[in-house]
């Protein structure tokens, strides 16, 4: 789904500076800005990415490695459950989860977030994994009208709201937590699917969640749901930034998945509707992550469709552009987080967003991230970005900050997490082989020199 990052560098690991005046004259290296980037990695994750991104780059073996995540992701039997099968709980565990996942309790995630912000990150997006995906995505079978729910459901609430809370814990300021509101269970699915209003059970946890979280210095973004529910997760979503983002404050950020076709009018929606009511519209722009378990309708019909509501999205924000009939209206409050491995889009966004910069223009709160053991050569090459833009007068207080997203939570609860990365990655080829060679070459640099 996305193209790869420099198309120009040359397959050779150094480039010779000047001419050699004499025999004994030593020639000077420099490093290609690519391998400059990669070299803040540990060599650990270099070695693993090398290994991964080529599986996923070569169809022979991603295919059977995604029907075996398929399996033991729809799986009911004890034995392929990978938190009960000690075998395939260790194998998952040295293979994908260690690469992208957190750890599966606070320490493990703490330290995780330590090493992840000691490579220069500025801050880590942090979700528990626990979450519903649908059978059925239409979406026909919602049933919270009458129902009676009893201590079970209410527990259910409970556990996700301590669980949000307890991942806030390992957060510092300027994180973000990713809350998966169909974690929270039946009380929450049900009201989903039958588009009704938050319930009261969960509108208390949320609240409470946002209360720590501004406390923490934190912010929250509620991930992307499947279509059949996301129409009122959005109301839900809009509802929260109404009464928590205001004067100028992004606490809550919905997502918005740019492959669906009522991507851009969800959008345009937003930002009309914070424009009119005063209130700071907070978006996270993604291509989207449902795309086996959606209505294929709803969808793009073209890779190329989706980069093009992708890029038109993240324009509209940055350049501050009201929808069409509401340029009466000035453009709210906003802020924006590109999310994305698609370097074209991150260079598109990059340029409209220095542009007004230089200009002395306003601008919108800009942000960016990639998952983590994802694209990496991207984000190093973004930090090394933003390490130049602090040289700059101009530049140096409003160049994209730059974060990793990472799941927490048990093997078997991230699992839904990692066949999802896997499917995405099976339509990214042309970025997946880059990344591999990328790696490949960063690993052949270090030991070769």
């Amino acid at each position: 789904m996305t193209s790869g990052l420099d198309s120009d560098h040359r397959p050779h690991t150094a480039d010779v500076v000047g001419p050699l005046s004499n025999a004994s004259t030593k020639p000077t290296y420099t490093i290609p800005k690519e391998s400059l980037a990669l070299s803040k990695l540990p060599m650990k994750i270099v070695i693993r990415s090398a290994a991964l991104t080529t599986i996923m780059a070569t169809s022979w073996l991603l295919r059977p490695s995604l029907a075996i995540m398929s399996l033991l992701t729809r799986s009911k039997s004890a034995m392929l459950d990978a938190d009960k099968n000690l075998v395939i709980n260790r194998v998952l565990r040295w293979t994908v989860y260690d690469h992208f996942c957190a750890g599966i309790n606070p320490q493990e995630v703490t330290e995780t977030v330590k090493e992840v912000k000691k490579l220069g990150y500025h801050g880590v997006i942090l979700g528990y994994a626990k979450e519903v995906v649908l059978e059925n995505p239409s979406g026909e079978q919602g049933t919270a009208n009458g129902t009676t729910y009893g201590p079970a459901h209410y527990k259910a609430v409970d556990e996700w709201t301590q669980g949000n809370l307890d991942t806030l814990e390992m957060l510092g300021a300027g994180d973000f937590i990713a809350l998966k509101v169909t974690g929270a269970g039946p009380i929450a699915l049900d009201a989903m699917q039958a588009g009704q209003p938050v319930p009261e059970p969960i509108e208390n946890a949320i609240n409470e969640i946002c209360r720590v979280a501004r406390t923490r210095g934190c912010r929250v973004w509620f991930d992307a749901e499947q279509q059949a529910l996301q129409p009122t997760l959005d109301e839900w979503c809009i509802s929260m930034m109404r009464k928590h983002n205001r004067g100028g404050e992004a606490l809550i950020f919905n997502t918005i998945q740019a492959y669906l076709k009522g991507a851009r009018a969800n959008a345009e929606r937003h930002i009309m509707l914070a424009a009119k009511e005063g209130w700071t519209v907070a978006v996270k722009l993604v291509r989207g992550a449902y795309i086996e378990n959606e209505v294929r309708s709803l969808i793009h019909d073209t890779k190329e469709d989706t980069d093009r509501s992708y890029n038109a999205i993240a324009d509209m924000f940055l350049s501050r552009r009201m929808p069409e009939g509401a340029q009466h209206l000035a453009f709210p409050d906003a802020a924006f987080f590109l999310a994305t491995h698609n370097a074209e889009s991150v260079e598109k966004a990059l340029e409209t967003h220095k542009k007004r910069v230089l200009a002395g223009q306003p601008i919108t709160t800009f942000e960016c991230a990639q998952i983590l053991g994802m694209a990496d050569e991207l984000s190093c090459k973004l930090l090394q970005e933003y390490e130049e833009a602090m040289m700059d007068p101009k530049l140096r207080d409003n160049f994209p900050r730059i974060h990793k997203a990472i799941p927490w939570g048990s093997v078997g609860e991230c699992l839904g997490y990692l066949y999802r990365r896997s499917v995405e990655n099976r339509g990214a080829v042309e970025r997946t082989h880059h990344m591999a060679e990328a790696m490949r070459k960063e690993f052949r640099r270090r030991i070769l020199g």
